[in-house]
């Protein structure tokens, strides 16, 4: 929409002609943008609309601006006709005649019935009258335009949402996923009343989901506030995952359950080997602590009971996490059940360490000729007959290992220590 010259000294013929064609075309550019705002497609949906909030209040004053824009625009048109009346009185207008169109077309010549502030009528200037136009167009316009983008962009997310919420809540119902029964179920439920609220509330109060942007005077600056969809997308999206997680179970479940079953036997077998070592290692090995071995794990047998039943039954659901937590806790049985047996025969590794550092000794020795020596003989029998006696007492048969290896380090090198010959026996053995 245009704007008009501002006022000045009386026109000539020239600047009359020119200042009508100017308006002329400023009329035109009017008529088309009201007849424009009349048939947006924003403009009807809001007059067919049962509509609430703030919406419904600035429609009702957007609907008085449009009435009123009307008004001012019949008035401009019946200024500026009565403008083109006077001009075609004759060819060479007179100077009462540039007075009386100067008068008409700069200064405060159209007046208007009614007014916003309860005044019976207003006077404006054709260029006053027109910025008035602009103004209450320009908001007219951001009103319908805010809303209609709203509508335009909201609604139709919202259905396709909530069509891929109808999938998932079928999906879900498929694997045993129910409100009431999994936290799924439930955050279904509340998805699906959110999206139908929001759905009703955008439908009725556009202008609640509309962000105007930061300093834009232009007509529908602006978006629509997607806040509240944004946050029932994820949402379905978090369902959906716990929904493939359970697909998944159902897809795996008989193999995770065999794995299960392994993982439990070979804890079981490694526990039961650890309780025979014990008593192995109580009957050959004397003054020594042998931990405690632990019975089998039947709390853990009878969960894998509980997974075998919900997989029988079809209880995804429930078999998912029940599974997970199995798994880890399998593993961890097995971890301790070695550890058990570790512990256990770690008497029996210290007896085959000394017994195989002995021996070592010996074949050390005989490299040299000296293996029938009297003090080496002696020292070697002792500590044989030690090691391979039970029970077997492991501080006194590695004093006697250490004797050996001392009487051995000083024969073949001149006085060594015990320590001397300990480290003379990791040489050789690497």
């Amino acid at each position: 929409m245009g704007v008009t010259d501002p006022a000045g000294p009386v026109m000539d013929r020239d600047e009359v002609d020119r200042a009508l064609a100017r308006l002329g075309q400023e009329h035109e550019a009017i008529e088309t943008s009201l007849l424009a705002l009349q048939d947006h497609a924003g403009r009807r949906l809001l007059e067919g609309a049962e509509l609430t909030g703030v919406t419904q209040e600035r429609w009702q004053a957007t609907e008085a601006q449009i009435t009123r824009l009307w008004t001012y625009f019949d008035a401009y048109t019946a200024a500026l006709r009565g403008a083109r009346e006077i001009r075609a009185r004759r060819r060479w207008s007179s100077r009462e005649d540039l007075a009386e169109l100067t008068e008409l077309l700069r200064g405060a010549s159209v007046t208007v019935p009614g007014g916003g502030t309860g005044r019976l009528s207003e006077t404006f200037s054709l260029s006053a009258l027109v910025d008035r136009m602009n103004e209450l167009y320009a908001t007219s316009l951001d009103m319908i335009v805010a809303a209609d983008a709203v509508w335009s962009a909201l609604p139709a997310r919202i259905d396709l949402l909530a069509a891929e919420l109808q999938r998932t809540r079928s999906l879900a119902h498929s694997v045993g996923v129910r409100p009431g029964e999994h936290p799924a179920g439930d955050d279904l439920e509340r998805i699906t009343r959110t999206l139908a609220k929001l759905r009703e509330d955008v439908v009725r109060d556009p202008l609640a989901f509309w962000v105007p942007a930061e300093g834009s005077s232009a007509p529908g600056g602006g978006r629509p506030d997607t806040t509240v969809y944004d946050r029932q997308a994820r949402a379905l999206e978090d369902v959906r995952r716990e929904i493939d997680a359970v697909l998944t179970v159902r897809q795996d479940a008989e193999a995770r359950l065999i794995r299960l079953w392994d993982v439990l036997s070979r804890a079981d077998r490694t526990l039961a080997e650890a309780r025979t070592a014990r008593g192995e290692v109580l009957a050959k090995i004397a003054a020594t602590e042998v931990p405690v071995v632990s019975g089998p794990p039947t709390a853990l047998q009878e969960q894998l009971a509980t997974a075998a039943e919900y997989r029988r039954q079809a209880q995804w659901h429930r078999l998912s996490p029940l599974l997970e937590s199995l798994e880890e806790k399998a593993e961890d049985e097995l971890l301790r059940a070695r550890e058990s047996l570790t512990a256990v025969t770690a008497p029996l590794a210290v007896r085959a360490e000394l017994r195989g550092r002995l021996d070592a000794y010996k074949a050390k020795v005989a490299r040299h000729g000296l293996a029938e020596d009297p003090l080496l003989v002696e020292r070697y029998d002792a500590a044989r007959r030690m090691l391979w006696s039970a029970p077997c007492d492991l501080r006194v048969a590695e004093q006697a290992v250490l004797r050996y290896q001392q009487a051995a380090a000083e024969l073949l090198g001149g006085g060594g220590t015990a320590e001397d010959g300990q480290g003379d026996h990791r040489g050789d053995a690497s």
